[in-house]
C-alpha cells in the first residue's frame, strides 16, 4: 500500500496556519480540528510545522508568551516530508527514525496531504489483516 492510498481513504484536506499568527491562535486551530499538528504556510510554500510538542515546549519555558509569540518562533523548520508514492512501511520507518508523528506529503514541491503515525499504523494493520486472510484461505483450501 502507498501513501496515496492512505490519503485517498482519509482525505487530503490540510489544516494550515501562517507563520505570523500567534501560538495561542494556532493552539485554537489544533483544538478546533482535533489534530496534533498544523502545517505552517507562507503563500504556497511550506515553511514549517507546529506540533503539540512545539507548543508544550514553549508553554513549559514561557507560558505567558503563548498569546504574543508568533508561530514562527515555536515551529519546527527542518521538515521531514514524504511523497504520495512512498510505501506505507517506508513512511513508518522514516517517522520512527525521525521520532515524528506527522508527515507532510508533497508532490512537485506542493503540499498534497498529511499523514499521522495513526494513519500509517492503521494502514499497516489493514495490510496485515488482508494478508492473513489470504493465507488462512490458502491453508484451508478456499483459494479461488
Amino acid at each position: 500500500m502507498r501513501i496515496r492510498d492512505v490519503l485517498d481513504r482519509k482525505g487530503r484536506e490540510v489544516v494550515t496556519v501562517s507563520p505570523g499568527g500567534t501560538v495561542h491562535e494556532a493552539m485554537r486551530v489544533l483544538v478546533e480540528h482535533n489534530i496534533g499538528a498544523v502545517i505552517v504556510m507562507e503563500e504556497e510554500s511550506i515553511v514549517g510545522i507546529l506540533t503539540e510538542r512545539d507548543v508544550l515546549r514553549l508553554g513549559a519555558t514561557d507560558p505567558a508568551s503563548l498569546g504574543t509569540r508568533s508561530v514562527s518562533d515555536a515551529m519546527t523548520t527542518e521538515l521531514v516530508v514524504g511523497v504520495a508514492e512512498d510505501l506505507v512501511d517506508y513512511a513508518a520507518g522514516i517517522m520512527t527514525a525521525n521520532r515524528i508523528r506527522h508527515l507532510p506529503i508533497v508532490d512537485g514541491g506542493r503540499l498534497v496531504g498529511v499523514v499521522s503515525i495513526g494513519d500509517v499504523v492503521n494502514a499497516l494493520k489493514q495490510e496485515k489483516e488482508v494478508e492473513n486472510r489470504y493465507l488462512r484461505d490458502y491453508i484451508q483450501g478456499a483459494v479461488r
